[in-house]
């Protein structure tokens, strides 16, 4: 058992600086700074997903301008399925050429969305 005052002194000590874990966005294969970094829910919160996946903020963004959450909890509820749709494979394309922090604002799609 350590005495109080080694703990308090142990408290004080500076914690080492950890090397910060590199995440790779499973949308374009990237690393993500901690500044682009969003948290993307695989099955929308409204549809009952609870599990979330890290992906690049401009990536997560563009995934909500092409789909709906009806078509994201049906059909576009994985990484893989994300990445085999044509439009957003237009897009990783354009983005893979960008550096791992670049960030546009993200325009709405111009196709007409399924209904619920």
């Amino acid at each position: 058992m350590i005495g109080k005052i080694r703990q308090k002194l142990i408290a004080l000590e500076p914690m080492p600086k950890l090397k910060a874990e590199e995440i790779v966005c499973p949308i374009c294969k990237r690393c993500i700074p901690e500044s682009q970094k969003d948290a993307h829910h695989l099955v929308p919160k409204s549809k009952g997903g609870k599990t979330t996946e890290y992906l690049h903020r401009i990536c997560h963004r563009q995934i909500h301008a092409l789909f709906t959450e009806t078509e994201l909890a049906n059909h576009l509820n994985t990484a893989a399925a994300l990445q085999e749709h044509p439009e957003m494979q237009r897009f990783i394309r354009w983005v893979q050429s960008k550096p791992d922090h670049f960030f546009e604002k993200t325009r709405k799609s111009g196709r007409i969305k399924e209904s619920a």
